[in-house]
């Protein structure tokens, strides 16, 4: 590895432990529920889920998953509880 990439990487830690320089604003991604995978979406600040809670509560359990574990760095995300 060359000097240049180790700098590289190094400051990519660095970012990654600094929560405040991320927004993210779109996502994908499968979460295993109980009995199914969820396919569970963040988009332009909007949640989407297709599991049946979801369909009438806006929320639910494999929604607050994904804001839990991105924490702070989702817009309005559930605050952390120590």
């Amino acid at each position: 590895m060359n000097s240049e990439m180790a700098v590289k990487i190094e400051k990519g830690i660095k970012y990654s432990y600094e929560t405040e320089r991320f927004e993210f604003t779109q996502l994908k991604v499968k979460v295993q529920g109980a009995h199914q995978v969820h396919p569970v979406e963040f988009d332009g600040g909007q949640w989407k889920c297709n599991c049946e809670f979801f369909i009438t509560h806006q929320q639910c359990s494999h929604t607050i998953a994904v804001e839990k574990l991105l924490g702070r760095t989702l817009p309005g995300a559930i605050p952390r509880i120590s």
